[in-house]
């Protein structure tokens, strides 16, 4: 559903913004609609100020800079130069951690169980670029820092999912925490992705059936997913909200 939820966002947000003078529209980083079709189609609509918003609430060297190379390479590419704005990583906006609380209120409400922890599963990344400078590990827990603070019912801790080949990733791993976590008397597990901003096959099939078999198998009792953000009311109005401070 990225690329469903991806157009609805776009679609929504383009319902509340000034229609006469204001495209709204969106690219894939890897897929089509590409960023280079979309910059060309801006450029053949007249557009001269361009705002790029990466979706990816905290900001790594391996997502929201990649978006901006692309962006940058293409450009490089045209004669025509448009006014150009980045919007930046957005872990800690208040209205994204509201839309985050909301969410999960919202899950346990429809539960007939109370969890006894809450997972915050992030994409990880190879230990190595953290090593080197990348701040993407400290967003993650501060986004996780500042959900602790407003919902204090549960307790929220910090996972990394998606890692693959022989290097060390960021810890701790998300797969190896569900496998251990009924061992420790944890057998009723809520598990959150508050760096998808929406749901795609690293929070559906990784985390909502694989993870859910892994942990269930491991001795788990009730286990269940947050829904991201997607186009939710939350959601729209916090990239309603950021579009427009840098309009």
């Amino acid at each position: 559903p990225l690329l469903y939820y991806t157009k609805k966002q776009s679609e929504k947000i383009s319902n509340l913004l000034p229609k006469e003078n204001i495209i709204v529209d969106f690219a894939m980083r890897y897929g089509n609609p590409s960023i280079k079709k979309k910059l060309e189609y801006l450029k053949k609509n007249g557009c001269e100020n361009i705002i790029i918003f990466p979706l990816y609430p905290q900001y790594a060297s391996a997502t929201t800079a990649t978006v901006c190379d692309e962006v940058y390479r293409n450009l490089m590419k045209m004669r025509w130069q448009p006014s150009l704005q980045i919007i930046p990583h957005y872990e800690s906006e208040p209205l994204y951690i509201d839309g985050l609380i909301n969410s999960i209120k919202k899950k346990i409400s429809e539960i007939k169980w109370t969890p006894d922890l809450i997972i915050a599963s992030y994409h990880g990344i190879p230990k190595s670029y953290f090593d080197k400078g990348d701040p993407y590990q400290c967003y993650c827990q501060k986004t996780t820092r500042l959900l602790n603070e407003k919902f204090k019912d549960i307790s929220i801790e910090t996972t990394f999912q998606s890692r693959f080949g022989p290097q060390q990733w960021l810890t701790p791993y998300t797969d190896k925490t569900l496998e251990s976590l009924p061992k420790n008397g944890k057998k009723k597990i809520l598990v959150l992705c508050p760096g998808f901003s929406s749901d795609c096959v690293e929070t559906l099939e990784e985390i909502a059936i694989q993870g859910k078999e892994s942990f269930l198998n491991s001795g788990g009792e009730n286990f269940d997913m947050v829904p991201c953000l997607n186009d939710n009311d939350d959601h729209i109005l916090l990239l309603k909200s950021l579009i427009e401070k840098n309009i």
